[in-house]
């Protein structure tokens, strides 16, 4: 997922996505591969693991080609050498961009990243530049028009939840980063459903663009990030324009 944890933003990509999945399922891959080589095979013993496979199932992936990717990156574990690497930079306007990614190559990923940039009338920053802008929060996003609010507030409260919002049958839940999976497996074993549901960097801020040219720019700034499949995550506090 990427950009902040407005329902707006999430649907966006998600409908985006669907139409990718490939690259989606290419890049919880390369999570699984360094997920199994720190911890094991064993969802049950390996918490990240198990964080990758309830991201998989948010996005779609029929439990076959999870189970075949788990096996498979068991299988290459010792041959997988990813880096986690997390590029900061400013997009138009002073839009803080937070890019994680997972790499073989070092020298590719940062060339193809600064080229992404520099391209779009961007820059990239020292570390340290624009994380200070966001703060890490477990965020899960419920769509069901069925949804009460009275219901969700008592459910979340029960699982520790530490704030939630209800709009249009969506609901948004925040947690800490470290009560985020307690929270996720409390309110699953309670029937819900999460459209979107991990760890995101929730900006501070919000930045809007004042013209078309610019909210093009930016847009294709974060697509050709998001499509490179050394990138995991883009994380920005662009308030995007409404469709």
């Amino acid at each position: 997922m990427s950009g902040h944890s407005k329902w707006s933003t999430i649907k966006r990509k998600k409908e985006k996505t669907d139409g990718q999945r490939a690259k989606i399922f290419t890049k919880l891959g390369r999570e699984m591969a360094v997920a199994i080589k720190e911890g094991g095979a064993d969802p049950n013993n390996n918490g990240k693991l198990r964080e990758i496979i309830a991201k998989a199932k948010a996005n779609n992936v029929p439990n076959e080609n999870i189970d075949r990717a788990i096996k498979k990156a068991a299988a290459d574990s010792d041959k997988s050498d990813f880096y986690e690497i997390t590029y900061e930079g400013y997009g138009l306007g002073g839009i803080a961009v937070m890019v994680e990614a997972l790499t073989d190559n070092r020298n590719r990923t940062a060339a193809d990243v600064r080229h992404y940039f520099d391209k779009y009338g961007s820059g990239l920053g020292q570390t340290g530049c624009v994380s200070f802008l966001f703060e890490q929060k477990g965020v899960l996003v419920i769509a069901d028009e069925n949804l009460t609010e009275e219901k969700l507030m008592d459910d979340c409260l029960e699982a520790g939840a530490e704030d939630f919002s209800i709009e249009d049958g969506t609901a948004e839940i925040t947690t800490t980063p470290e009560e985020f999976q307690q929270v996720r497996d409390a309110l699953s074993a309670r029937g819900y459903r999460f459209e979107s549901a991990e760890i995101e960097y929730v900006p501070s801020t919000y930045v809007s663009l004042p013209d078309e040219e610019s909210i093009a720019k930016m847009q294709k700034l974060l697509d050709q990030l998001e499509d490179n499949d050394d990138v995991q995550n883009v994380w920005h506090n662009w308030e995007m324009p409404e469709e």
